[in-house]
């Protein structure tokens, strides 16, 4: 046991030592760094019919005889030495291209600091002819983040460029103000899409600091600078106020999907609820039911699909924070050594 507690006590003083080294090297690089352009996010591009082929091909390898395998084997070889290394899945000059961008939404809209690079790329090089695919997920958020991600796709219908949306899971609220600038909404069957409403809620503790005898005390300019408050006590003027703004953000939003998708009867889909995609179909909020899987596997027979991701790239200082982060852990979870820590992940 005194030997395991002096182990412990060794194992913590170098990890201890070696999270302030870690420390100081950070603190010392982002100094250095200081006036130096920050890195930028890093370009992925994926070209899938590749990725399709090689799956298919993998495929084939563990169901046909080795013989015949061989065969597809030796044949394959030849149509790449004949296109002088490009191979027979090589990108071709003349076919379409299809762009294929993934859109993850959580509440804030975090995901359109990635979107807007992304789209900024595709129409440096895009044409008319071509098409970006946008796989959609998400359930909605802030009023203005999701406007934001909404006008970025608005600049590629501006540039002519066709838009699918493709929705396999979720495009509710925010989610579905992006989804409508689509030229064409695809939906799997049961996707839940719709939810064209606003929703505003807060808590207020104002009896609770009466009860308690604590004053809260708020100045401001302007009437209406701050209508409902956590902390104050909230009049019937204030809430006039407040849903007045709540029907004004829902007008706009109703306004903007009917110039987006002028066959929809508005009346019917914006009262705020949500429905899966063959009822979705049917009151015109999608277009087609259909995966984005099997969407893109049918255009990978006509064009050229690449899927692009802008990741980006971490400080230095970020990357050995996570280091330490992980060292730290590391320790911690030697609770049954002797130290009493315990984590579960």
């Amino acid at each position: 046991m005194e030997f395991v507690t002096n182990y412990g006590l060794f194992l913590a003083k170098s990890i201890t030592v070696v999270l302030a080294i870690l420390a100081v090297a950070g603190g010392i690089i982002a100094l250095a760094g200081r006036g130096r352009p920050r890195a930028r996010q890093r370009l992925e591009v994926k070209y899938l019919n590749r990725d399709y082929d090689d799956m298919a091909h993998a495929l084939k390898a563990a169901m046909l005889p080795k013989k015949a395998f061989k065969q597809i084997l030796k044949t394959r070889k030849k149509d790449i030495k004949k296109s002088q290394g490009l191979g027979p899945d090589a990108p071709s000059k003349d076919k379409k291209r299809l762009f294929v961008l993934n859109f993850h939404g959580d509440i804030r809209a975090s995901a359109v600091a990635s979107l807007r690079e992304e789209i900024t790329v595709i129409l440096s090089v895009a044409r008319p002819e071509d098409e970006v695919v946008l796989r959609l997920e998400s359930g909605g958020g802030l009023i203005h983040a999701y406007g934001l991600a909404a006008s970025q796709l608005m600049r590629i219908k501006d540039k002519n460029i066709r838009l699918t949306i493709a929705v396999d899971k979720v495009a509710a609220s925010g989610g579905y103000l992006m989804a409508c600038v689509g030229d064409h909404i695809t939906a799997a069957p049961f996707a839940v899409v719709g939810s064209i409403g606003v929703l505003a809620q807060l808590p207020n503790f104002n009896r609770f600091l009466k009860r308690h005898d604590i004053d809260f005390e708020q100045f401001t300019a302007g009437e209406f600078k701050r209508t409902v408050t956590l902390f104050g006590e909230n009049t019937d003027k204030d809430r006039a106020k407040f849903r007045e703004e709540i029907d004004e953000a829902h007008r706009l939003f109703k306004a903007f999907i009917k110039t987006q998708r002028g066959d929809l009867d508005i009346a019917t889909v914006a009262t705020g609820e949500h429905w899966y995609g063959t009822r979705a179909l049917e009151l015109k909020l999608v277009d087609e039911l259909c995966t984005s899987d099997d969407y893109l596997l049918e255009a990978r027979k006509t064009a050229e699909l690449y899927q692009i991701t802008f990741r980006p790239k971490k400080p230095l200082i970020d990357r050995l924070s996570s280091v330490a982060s992980i060292l730290g852990k590391g320790f911690m979870g030697r609770g049954r050594s002797g130290f009493g820590f315990h984590e579960i992940e």
